[in-house]
């Protein structure tokens, strides 16, 4: 096979890996969604369930037993598998950029088509920026697992004030123990975006 045959063949192969990157990408967004969107219908219904309870005073401790967990495990589960959604996408993004390089190298000549591949070396903030998304710290606030991790945080807030309640603690004492618990679990769920975002860039 000769030099041309063999161009012509690595180009119609990275062709068609590129497409199959970009429908990883669009399935894994499209993932994202769906969980998230099951998480927190699920939450609504519990939510509109509680409602139906409330004038029961025997039934609302138990229903709340039986939901909190349901709804603490559910989402976090949710929650690990939307920022590995988030790496394969970027980790896709990241394949895609090398094949446009390649474009770049040998297809654009003097144009500057693809030039944001080259320019970005393979590095994922730089990558990020290039499609339009900042490369800032606090844009991890911005991701569908932030949210449903926020949504974590405060119901397992809501569960260590309830139990705190239930165990013969004051309000004056379950309250603030429910603050500080749900803060503390926001924070390490960020911390485990963040090392996810920190090991793309290895």
């Amino acid at each position: 096979m000769n030099e041309d045959a063999c161009e012509q063949g690595l180009l119609t192969a990275l062709t068609t890996e590129h497409f199959v990157l970009q429908t990883s990408r669009s399935a894994t967004i499209t993932e994202s969604v769906g969980r998230a969107t099951v998480f927190l219908s699920l939450l609504s219904a519990a939510l509109i369930g509680l409602g139906f309870v409330s004038s029961s005073g025997h039934l609302i401790k138990p229903y709340l037993g039986a939901v909190v967990p349901t709804l603490v495990i559910t989402g976090l589960l949710t929650f690990a598998r939307l920022v590995q959604n988030m790496v394969e996408n970027s980790l896709d993004l990241k394949r895609i950029q090398h094949i446009r390089a390649y474009y770049h190298r040998r297809l654009a000549g003097e144009h500057d088509f693809f030039a944001d591949a080259v320019a970005s070396g393979g590095d994922v903030r730089t990558i990020s920026a290039a499609v339009g998304s900042q490369p800032a710290r606090w844009q991890l606030l911005l991701t569908t697992a932030a949210m449903v991790g926020a949504v974590n945080a405060l119901l397992i807030g809501l569960g260590v004030a309830l139990l705190t309640g239930v165990l013969g603690g004051t309000p004056a004492l379950a309250i603030p123990l429910g603050v500080a618990v749900a803060l503390v679990a926001f924070a390490v769920q960020l911390a485990y975006i963040k090392r996810a975002s920190i090991w793309l860039t290895d």
